[in-house]
Order: C-alpha cells, then sequence, then structure tokens
C-alpha cells in the first residue's frame, strides 16, 4: 500500500509509537482503575429531524464516539455503535454503561458512515450491518478496511488513505486526514489497517471528526488547509494512565490545545461517558476540560459536552 509510513508491512504514526504488548500487559497487571457506574439511567433525546434547513449544520451526540451530522441534505454518522458491549465477545469487551441517545428505530435516513479505524468501539460490525440492511449507505474508511467490510456484507465501501477524498454530494466531500492512533481487531492484525480522522467540506463549511487520536503535529497544517472549520468533534476520554495513553488519546488539556489550533466556531467532545476504557473516573474528563478551559480563559461555550441525545446547531450566519 502507497502511504508515506507504510513499512511494507505495517503502517506507523508519524510520531509517537503506539506502546506494544509487553506495555500493555505492564498496565492491564498494575493499573489502578477508577470505580464507574454499573449503569446511569438516561433517556434518548428529542426524536431527529429527518434533514436540516440549507445555511445549517446540526449535531447530535448519541454516545461515545457517535454523533449524528446533518448539514447540506446529508446525514452522516461517525464510527456508530449501539451494541451493549465493545468487543468481539462480552467476556473479553468492555460494556456500555447508558443507553444511546438516540434509539436505532428513531433514526433518520443515513446517507453516509464515517469508520476511523477498526478498533471495536468505533467499527462495531453488528451496527454497521444493520444500518446496511436498513439504509444501505456509503462507507468511507482508511486503507486496508474495505475487504474486511464487504465481507461482512457492506456494498458501498470506500476506503481513504490519508489526504484523500470522496464525495458525498455534489456540494460536499470528506477527507480523511491523518491521526496519532493505531490499528488492530486481534492480536496478528495490528496496524494493518490505516486509522485517520475526517474533515466534511460543505457549502455550510468544515466539519472535524478526531475519531481516535493523540495529540500530535499534523493539527498544524491540518488547519493550515482547512481553516473555515465550524464543528470540531475532539476526543477527551480515555486517556489515564498517561505513560501508556499519551501516544493514543487525547486528555482535555491536549483537546483544548488541538481546538486553539483549529479554531472552530465550537468544539464538542467525544469519546466520553459510554465504556470504561481506561482508568479514570466517569467525572474526571469534564471536570479536567473545564479546569484547561478556565486556565487558558476560554469560554466553555466554545468547547461544549453534549448529553446522549442532545443537539447543537450552528447557522451559516454565526460564521
Amino acid at each position: 500500500m502507497e502511504h508515506p509510513l507504510h513499512n511494507g508491512s505495517k503502517f506507523k504514526n508519524p510520531e509517537n509509537p503506539s506502546h506494544g504488548f509487553a506495555d500493555f500487559l505492564k498496565w492491564i497487571f498494575n493499573r489502578k482503575r477508577a470505580k464507574w457506574p454499573k449503569w446511569i439511567e438516561s433517556k434518548p433525546g428529542a426524536l431527529p429531524v429527518s434533514r436540516v434547513n440549507a445555511g445549517e449544520i446540526r449535531v447530535t451526540f448519541v454516545n461515545h464516539s457517535t454523533f449524528l451530522i446533518q448539514v447540506d441534505v446529508i446525514n452522516i454518522l461517525t464510527d456508530p455503535i449501539w451494541s451493549t458491549w465493545a468487543g468481539p465477545l462480552s467476556f473479553v469487551g468492555t460494556k456500555r454503561i447508558r443507553a444511546p441517545g438516540i434509539k436505532f428505530e428513531e433514526l433518520p435516513p443515513i446517507d453516509a458512515v464515517l469508520v476511523s479505524h477498526n478498533h471495536y468501539d468505533h467499527m462495531d460490525m453488528p451496527t454497521l450491518k444493520a444500518l446496511e440492511k436498513e439504509f444501505s449507505p456509503f462507507f468511507v474508511v482508511g486503507l486496508g478496511n474495505k475487504k474486511f467490510l464487504e465481507k461482512n456484507g457492506l456494498k458501498r465501501v470506500e476506503e481513504l488513505n490519508w489526504c484523500e477524498k470522496t464525495f458525498l454530494s455534489n456540494d460536499s466531500r470528506v477527507f480523511f486526514v491523518p491521526a496519532q492512533h493505531f490499528s488492530g481487531r486481534t492480536p496478528w492484525n495490528i496496524d494493518k489497517s490505516l486509522w485517520g480522522g475526517f474533515m466534511i467540506e460543505s457549502p455550510q463549511g468544515q466539519i472535524y471528526f478526531a475519531g481516535d487520536t493523540g495529540f500530535g503535529k499534523f493539527l498544524e497544517p491540518l488547519h493550515a488547509n482547512f481553516p473555515n472549520i465550524k464543528v470540531a468533534l475532539l476526543p477527551i476520554g480515555a486517556y489515564e494512565p498517561r505513560w501508556f495513553m499519551s501516544p493514543v488519546h487525547m486528555n482535555p488539556g491536549d483537546a483544548v490545545r488541538a481546538h486553539q489550533i483549529l479554531k472552530p466556531i465550537v468544539s464538542i467532545a467525544a469519546h466520553i461517558g459510554t465504556f470504561h476504557l481506561a482508568d479514570e473516573g466517569i467525572d474526571a474528563p469534564k471536570e479536567q476540560l473545564e479546569i484547561n478551559l478556565r486556565e487558558n480563559g476560554i469560554d466553555p461555550k466554545e468547547f461544549i459536552i453534549l448529553d446522549p441525545g442532545e443537539s447543537v446547531t450552528i447557522m451559516l450566519n454565526d460564521a
């Protein structure tokens, strides 16, 4: 595969490599895992609109890294997961602690699905198969994922290299952009497929979905190439312990730095409050984000955390 960081066998990160299996075992056997509730009762949000009006961007937080993005008469889902477990089997996965903010049967027509990488909490095959059956959407993924998805019955799949684009409509396109992470669904296919984020370009402006990523130098050229970002969906959870997680997961402080570099109208927190993947407490990302925003003199309205099912609408004249 022609990619500047593909060594003939695996993809690599542009900066810090992710930790190997020995460090993973070191973390697992020495971790100090904060206690999370077994379940948080939360009702789904309001029924989503079928389509948004011209001049609007509407983003609804479903759960984890799943967002419904509605723009330019297109409905897009990011990293959709409605499954109870994130993992190949319940005993080797992580169970969700709250319901999705939108019931699957209440989704509006879905036109496109953006999948940032193949980890189970981002590429959830039961959900993708259900979306194929219900909507037959256009799936966009990174290199090395198309064949796997087609084998699982997904019909319209396009895989992209970093900085490549594809069209979502006559007026909107999406770029697959660099991220600092890794891939793998089994011990024998680690880093065999490409991970990344997505930049949606529409007449209403640009929308950035970072996927799963650590902080990196890729953010500066990202802003240079996409200076009109209206909304940035930035991960702030699953970040402790830092010695292990920092190469692949931003903490709230990193996300605030990314917000300052990218200069969107609003950033929305992602990768939080659904699956207990790392060691910090369930409220720690929110508390730390508030501290970092205050310390940097940033209006809290510029970087928000939505409840599952909650939406925010950006009007074109807000730019």
